[in-house]
């Protein structure tokens, strides 16, 4: 894998991550009202998809050149980043289970991407 293609497949990883937590403040910001479909509209939500939509198509940049068993197993990486930024923006617990998991997650993708 290219430099290039390897910074593009981390920054899609990084907005998967990013998209998550915005999801998780949609659902927060979610209108407990009558229980519709249509609650769970508000700005989050609507920042989450744009997020996700630069993700998929930093995707697909990706895969134009890079092979899909090479490119996927850094898609672990959103394991690592999502726990990451809801410690940082959400408050929520970061223990060393989760960090431990990490770092299996980190050496599971070297060694499925060792070339």
């Amino acid at each position: 894998m290219t430099p290039s293609n390897l910074a593009l497949t981390l920054a899609s990883v990084f907005a998967i991550g990013v998209g998550q937590v915005l999801f998780k403040l949609a659902a927060q910001s979610a209108s407990c009202g009558s229980g519709s479909p249509w609650d769970l509209l508000n700005p989050w939500l609507f920042a989450a998809l744009a997020v996700y939509a630069v993700a998929t198509a930093l995707w697909v940049w990706v895969l134009k050149s890079a092979p899909l068993h090479v490119a996927y197993p850094f898609m672990g990486f959103a394991f690592v980043v999502v726990p990451v930024l809801a410690a940082i923006f959400l408050g929520e617990p970061l223990d060393w289970r989760v960090l431990a998991g990490a770092a299996l997650v980190g050496s599971g993708v070297a060694v499925a991407s060792w070339r």
